[in-house]
């Protein structure tokens, strides 16, 4: 599903016009960016949490050549679906 695709199905469950939804959509996304950006977590109960993880530095291989590179800590978001969405699913 496109972000014009949830769009549209957003519309049609809200009753909202397709401008007002993508306004709607691109409101929530912008809320979790900020909180993530800011080192927040973002708790939707039923849904799931999205949170910012600390990856650790590690030893990776590059594909094309096989030599060993060190990969660098960085810091990454992640999803983590709630009992309702994967009782769904």
């Amino acid at each position: 599903m496109t972000k014009a695709d949830f769009i549209s199905k957003f519309s049609e469950k809200t009753c909202f016009t397709k401008k007002d939804s993508e306004i709607a959509v691109n409101a929530f996304i912008d809320v979790v960016k900020d909180s993530l950006a800011k080192g927040d977590k973002v708790n939707l109960v039923g849904f799931g949490t999205f949170e910012v993880i600390q990856r650790k530095e590690r030893m990776g291989r590059n594909p094309q050549t096989g030599a060993e590179i060190k990969i660098p800590s960085c810091k990454a978001p992640k999803f983590k679906p709630g009992k309702n969405l994967k009782d769904l699913v």
